[in-house]
């Protein structure tokens, strides 16, 4: 159930713009999880690893710049 928490925890952050910025302003893997905890997320550094393992390369630059998308749609010269 945990690990549930995990995906969950990067389904809500790619809605709330708040909770992004809380945790891209943070560096330090220990208050990334006391974050989450608050928000009612319940995980450990290593589930929360296998979590990131799982995600497409751009559904973790969404994540981590939500600004910038995939450019598939610009043809390579």
């Amino acid at each position: 159930m945990t690990k549930q928490n995990a995906a969950e925890l990067f389904k809500a952050v790619k809605q709330d713009q708040a909770l992004q910025q809380k945790l891209k302003a943070t560096a330090d893997p220990a208050a990334f999880l006391k974050i989450a905890k608050e928000r009612g997320y319940d995980f450990t550094p290593e589930e929360l690893d296998a979590e990131i393992d799982r995600l497409s390369p751009e559904d973790l630059a969404a994540i981590i710049n939500p600004g910038w998308g995939p450019r598939r749609h610009i043809n390579p010269r």
